[in-house]
């Protein structure tokens, strides 16, 4: 079977029925779609008559905010790597303005990536009826939305009996909500919506289901993210509401949307007097209930609350929340490339070099001897920065001729800390001794690396603190960083150096900061839980690595 970047599932099966068949089909249509997956549901569809069908208007049920939540639950087991959306545009309350005579497509919808194979759940009774089907499955996804030219079919239902083993029965009817959903004009939401995933889009789908004109929804930004779980891998802002507006722009065209920041915890839920239902979560219900609090303060009516379940992860690990969360797939980035290296046509492959960097108490030196415990050689430039300072190497004289000869010990070695004396708190003077020191220590890094070569190491790991502030990246193929929360780190160089909380702190804030860094990575790892859990992620990182690794090597040979 060949498979498609986009897709577009049409179930027909009925409402009682669909909740026992959405594994299946999702299953079944994973073997064939592999980017994004729309969901059109129009229960009852009979693609057998052979005449032309049209898609009609299907009131909003309660059983529908029961059904996309299992969608996007089963879809989160079983094809995570799915786009997965839920199209609304043909579900209207009975106070939604209507489009025209033509029923919901007034004409076909343009999706954000155009179908190229329609999918569906309809039930064929022999192979005969097949091509029927086929035909008139084309004709109404093309009535609906713009597709491909060269769209494709594909019935699943032969599969499905396969995957369920098991005929429809009426089980799924028992303790439905087929009484209607109570819709309102205007529903509001908040949250972050970081990588968007099954949980915010149940939570976008239920509400667009729930709203007949406007949709507003905020964003969480700035003071609002600050005690997030790595925060500095949120996405940003732009970035974040430009994958909701993609996302809702397909659920349901027909609404208005207002997208706004949030610096606050309440936005314009207490303020604005159209607003009559905010969707909320068992988790986030306080904030809602508090909502409603400071909205009878400023003299409006209070919030209908519409409460949705929250979605289980299946797959979470031990430092990861049980919910469906951003926090969750943040984590799981620690380790993975999130961005391809930089070029590096003049640098040879062998070793292959990995450029490590993070603050002060960041658990860097501890990564890179784990690099190393997996066969890496580690290059200590903290080390080779003691080396340049040594009577008769290049930089000795230098900084002497610099600084003057009152930093000279007895024994001729530089006193490091009479020089640090006439540095702190003067950037000139700063740069001047840095523009001495890491040009030898860059030069010292070469040599390692060439003598790692001659080792026969495949990979190198530089351990530098500086190694973006002193422009080293021309040395590595990747940039790793290793970062800590700010407060984490004061704890540990209060603990590790005997220092005081603000002197820790002094010292942190004369660094570049993690979201600095992180800008620069390639890969990113965490320190923060358990060693066992630092030792998953390197053993990860260095999996991965080695993919790479070949992966270039096979690409250069194969262009010679």
């Amino acid at each position: 079977m060949s498979m498609f970047s986009t897709g577009i599932l049409v179930l027909t099966s009925p409402l009682h029925v669909l909740p026992l068949r959405i594994a299946p089909v999702l299953t079944s249509a994973a073997q064939v779609v592999e980017r994004t997956l729309y969901v059109h549901l129009h229960p009852g569809l009979n693609l057998g008559t052979g005449g032309q069908v049209r898609p009609v208007y299907i009131p909003p049920l309660g059983d529908l905010c029961t059904l996309i939540s299992r969608l996007y639950s089963n879809a989160a087991d079983i094809c995570a790597h799915l786009d997965v959306r839920v199209l609304l545009t043909n579900v209207r309350g009975q106070l939604a303005p209507l489009s025209g005579n033509n029923g919901p497509f007034a004409t076909p919808q343009t999706l954000s990536h155009s179908p190229e194979v329609v999918l569906t759940d309809f039930p064929i009774q022999d192979s005969g009826q097949s091509s029927l089907v086929t035909q008139c499955l084309q004709k109404y996804a093309g009535h609906c939305y713009v597709c491909t030219s060269s769209l494709s079919s594909v019935l699943l239902y032969p599969r499905l009996k396969e995957v369920s083993g098991e005929e429809d029965d009426d089980r799924g009817g028992r303790g439905t909500q087929l009484n209607p959903l109570e819709t309102f004009s205007d529903v509001v939401v908040g949250g972050t919506f970081d990588r968007l995933h099954g949980a915010h889009k149940t939570l976008l789908n239920i509400s667009c289901l729930l709203a007949n004109r406007r949709f507003v929804i905020g964003v969480c930004d700035q003071e609002l993210l600050k005690n997030k779980v790595l925060k500095e891998l949120i996405e940003p802002y732009d970035r974040r509401v430009q994958k909701l507006q993609d996302f809702l722009n397909d659920v349901k065209p027909s609404l208005e949307y207002e997208i706004v920041p949030l610096s606050d915890p309440f936005g314009p839920s207490i303020t604005d007097p159209e607003l009559q239902c905010i969707v909320v979560s068992e988790e986030t219900r306080k904030g809602g209930e508090a909502v409603n609090r400071k909205r009878v303060e400023n003299g409006l009516a209070e919030l209908v609350l519409y409460e949705i379940q929250l979605l289980k992860d299946a797959h979470h690990a031990d430092i990861e929340e049980e919910k469906i969360s951003s926090s969750s797939l943040r984590t799981r980035l620690l380790g993975t490339l999130l961005k391809p290296p930089s070029p590096q046509p003049d640098l040879s492959l062998d070793p292959y070099v990995i450029g490590l960097t993070g603050g002060s108490g960041s658990g860097k030196s501890s990564i890179a001897h784990r690099l190393e415990g997996l066969g890496a050689a580690r290059i200590d430039c903290d080390q080779l920065g003691h080396e340049v300072y040594l009577p008769g190497t290049s930089a000795y004289q230098k900084v002497i001729q610099e600084f003057g000869p009152d930093i000279v010990n007895e024994d001729k070695t530089i006193n490091r800390r009479v020089l640090g004396g006439k540095v702190f708190g003067n950037q000139e003077r700063l740069k001047a001794l840095t523009d001495i020191v890491w040009p030898e220590i860059a030069l010292l890094v070469k040599k390692r690396i060439k003598q790692a070569k001659e080792q026969g190491k495949r990979v190198c790991v530089v351990d530098a603190a500086v190694l973006l502030e002193a422009g080293w990246t021309y040395l590595v193929h990747e940039v790793w960083v290793a970062t800590i929360p700010e407060e984490e780190a004061v704890k540990r160089i209060v603990q590790r150096d005997g220092v005081k909380e603000e002197d820790a702190l002094r010292r942190l804030k004369s660094q570049w900061p993690n979201a600095k860094l992180i800008e620069h990575a390639n890969v990113v790892l965490c320190t923060l839980w358990e060693p066992d859990v630092t030792q998953r992620q390197v053993l990860k990182a260095w999996n991965l690595l080695q993919h790479r690794i070949q992966k270039r090597q096979e690409t250069t040979r194969s262009s010679l």
